[in-house]
């Protein structure tokens, strides 16, 4: 028996990392067993006498033994191969979920431009950019302000409900605002109201404009009670006197008026949302002062099509100009400064940045430590 102990041991080991079906398990078994009789049988007669009283024992002992490693084999091995019950005391038991998504810092406001920018480009979508549409949002969310009553503007972000969303004037940019719910996910400290507005900062500088002026401290109102009457966004098929109407409302001068136009020299219209169609430059994803000249040097005709009023080059018929553009040529006060704008990059990259910056501060309460101006 001195020599079999470690034979069993040796034997134990091997099946424990071989993890042996059932079948094989019980071979070696009986082998071992029989090879155990024969040694034992040719042992002295007076060892075999010592041991003959005590082999039921030991044939008891190595049955157990050996009965009791072959099952734990069997019941791990048929761990690794099969699937969790459906029944039992261990049914149910979920995969260990995967790690939370990772978020920034609260105030790491670098991080929330990063990610705006890293989503920017598509080239499934209009022109190759998300950048106009994204401009378009911050635009939207801020050009309800009314000085006269305080209300509307960017803060609240109340576009998140109807009847807000379902404006006309809103038509389409629910997909600006699905796009940056990643962003929002990855930095859930960020309030909606301040994330529009700053993706559209981040969208203009990304696409060759000028630095906006940006100031976090939007809040996100719970529900809609605090959305302000339609109608208080630029109609794009009225002239001068509704685009004064609309602007000196909000607390702008004439200035103001024709730089935050040169947004124009971005994207395109679409029929499924404004009605019209059609870009305004050749460069759409560029942020330049290419609007101003193409407005001011070509010709323009009206396009004959079943859509609302609009115009295109007489040239090549490929770009277009709204009502509300045109009518910054026929007013004396506009043409000066869509002049000078056309003539000079720089004076409109200036003037855009103050007049947008300043839009997207309408109506923002900010703390009583940050009312100074925003900085770039």
């Amino acid at each position: 028996m001195a020599s079999t102990a470690p034979r069993l041991a040796r034997l134990g080991s091997l099946l424990a990392r071989q993890a042996a079906p059932a079948s094989l398990l019980q071979q070696q078994f009986r082998t071992f067993s029989d090879k155990a009789a024969a040694e034992a049988a040719r042992a002295t007669p007076e060892a075999a006498k010592a041991e003959s009283d005590s082999w039921g024992k030991v044939r008891a002992f190595q049955v157990v033994l050996f009965g009791g490693l072959t099952g734990g084999l069997l019941y791990g091995y048929s761990l690794f191969t099969s699937q969790v019950p459906q029944t039992g005391p261990i049914a149910g038991v979920a995969a260990v979920p995967p790690p939370a998504p990772k978020t920034s810092t609260p105030g790491d406001y670098p991080a929330v431009r990063s990610s705006i920018a890293a989503l920017l480009d598509s080239p499934d979508w209009d022109d190759g950019s998300y950048g106009p549409l994204l401009v378009r949002l911050a635009w939207h969310s801020a050009g309800t302000y009314d000085k006269a009553t305080g209300t509307g503007g960017s803060n609240g972000a109340t576009m998140r409900f109807s009847p807000e969303c379902e404006w006309g004037a809103n038509a389409g940019l629910a997909a600006a605002r699905k796009l940056l719910e990643p962003v929002k996910a990855e930095h859930p400290w960020i309030s909606y109201a301040d994330l529009w507005t700053l993706a559209g900062v981040v969208a203009i500088e990304e696409m060759g404009g000028p630095t906006i002026p940006w100031r976090a401290g939007r809040v996100d109102h719970p529900d809609g009670q605090k959305i302000v009457p339609d109608g208080r966004l630029p109609d794009a098929s009225q002239g001068a006197k509704h685009l004064r109407s609309i602007f000196h409302r909000m607390g702008f001068e004439d200035r103001d008026i024709v730089a935050l136009s040169g947004a124009h020299t971005l994207g395109r219209c679409h029929t499924d949302r404004s009605g019209f169609s059609g870009p305004w430059t050749n460069a759409p994803t560029t942020f330049s002062n290419l609007y101003f000249q193409e407005l001011l040097n070509n010709k323009w005709r009206k396009k004959k099509w079943d859509g609302p009023l609009q115009y295109e080059d007489a040239k090549t018929g490929t770009l277009m100009m709204l009502p509300s553009d045109l009518a910054l040529l026929g007013d004396r006060t506009f043409k000066k400064w869509v002049s000078l704008y056309a003539k000079d990059q720089d004076a409109f990259f200036k003037d855009f940045s103050v007049a947008f910056g300043k839009l997207l501060e309408l109506g923002v309460p900010f703390p009583e430590e940050q009312q100074q101006p925003a900085t770039a």
